[in-house]
């Protein structure tokens, strides 16, 4: 038997977590049989919707992504020294029967990246690129000269959202939460950039999309995504890839503009949208985003913390929306 490290949840969540609701226990992890691998965690992901582990069971460990690496080993497509991300969770070893469960393992191999860390495959290279790409090109379907809106623009998904809407002619407005955001995003090639804690955001967009905006890419909520809706040209595409604003409310949501007369009148598309790694387009977008990374038309950030103690406060930072980018712990 070899030991595991595993973060759980020590108390349910109640609103917005603190490093209370974890808990570090130490696992046994059995010898794989046949068709089974034993892998150890590289890089995890800590990204706001997981605290959708507010629903789990106490005690139950924390969900999400991880990078990591087969060291044990009786499966022959999987040898000693494999990369693969997989939804292993919070641990630090994990045995895995990739014949269990194909579609909660999300477990797929980590792609020939060309010397660029494995962790990529997390973030602009793992589900949130590809939320971008398709999210971006199948539901709001931009055409060169359309105006796209990104709220969150800062985050993983947004940041490649609107990089791929400039790709694709569009005029792109972002939305970020502090000033080293809204930089980064001007870095981009973003065409406006607001902090929308501290602007008008009626005034903002009137200012910046005087003739409407035509897409709307969704990873806030909330009343700023309300507002929003009433700048939107008629039969514009909007695609809900998120809700940050509401994740920390439990059941105490707070009363919102209704979007409905907006979504009526103006003949919006509103359609939600989250894609998993077992997807048959999966490889496909990944692919592109690489060659689009290498002629240096998508670029990326990840905050990389050491240390798989490190698990809870770099939830918490993420789930505040403190960073840049993607936020990464290495073990």
């Amino acid at each position: 038997m070899m030991k595991a490290k595993t973060w759980v949840i020590a108390k349910l969540f109640d609103g917005e977590p603190t490093e209370s609701n974890f808990r570090l226990i130490e696992e046994e992890v059995p010898s794989p049989k046949q068709g089974e691998f034993v892998c150890e965690a590289l890089y995890l992901s800590v990204s706001p919707y997981e605290s959708s582990s507010d629903k789990a069971p106490l005690g139950s460990a924390l969900m999400g992504h991880q990078v990591s690496r087969v060291t044990d080993t009786k499966n022959s497509e999987y040898p000693v020294g494999t990369l693969i991300q997989c939804y292993s969770g919070w641990r630090s070893r994990s045995l895995i029967n990739p014949k269990e469960n194909p579609e909660a393992l999300k477990l797929l191999k980590v792609p020939n990246l060309a010397g660029k860390e494995p962790s990529l495959a997390l973030g602009v290279m793992g589900i949130p690129g590809v939320t971008a790409y398709r999210g971006l090109l199948e539901v709001c379907e931009p055409k060169a000269g359309d105006t796209v809106l990104v709220s969150g623009a800062a985050g993983a998904v947004g940041s490649v959202v609107g990089q791929i809407a400039k790709i694709k002619g569009c005029k792109v407005i972002g939305f970020g939460g502090s000033k080293e955001k809204c930089d980064w995003l001007k870095s981009l090639g973003f065409d406006h950039v607001f902090n929308y804690k501290e602007v008008n955001l009626d005034d903002a967009l009137t200012s910046a999309a005087p003739n409407g905006v035509d897409c709307f890419f969704d990873s806030v909520g909330g009343e700023v995504s309300c507002r929003v809706l009433q700048h939107m040209n008629d039969l514009g595409r909007v695609c809900v890839s998120g809700a940050m604003s509401s994740y920390n409310y439990g059941d105490k949501q707070p009363l919102m503009p209704s979007p409905f007369h907006a979504c009526l009148y103006k003949r919006l598309k509103i359609q939600g949208f989250s894609v998993s790694s077992c997807d048959a387009r999966f490889e496909e977008s990944r692919t592109q985003i690489f060659k689009w990374m290498n002629e240096d038309k998508v670029k990326y950030k990840e905050e990389v913390q050491e240390g798989f103690e490190k698990m809870p406060k770099a939830f918490l930072t993420a789930l505040k929306g403190k960073v840049a980018g993607k936020i990464i712990v290495k073990v």
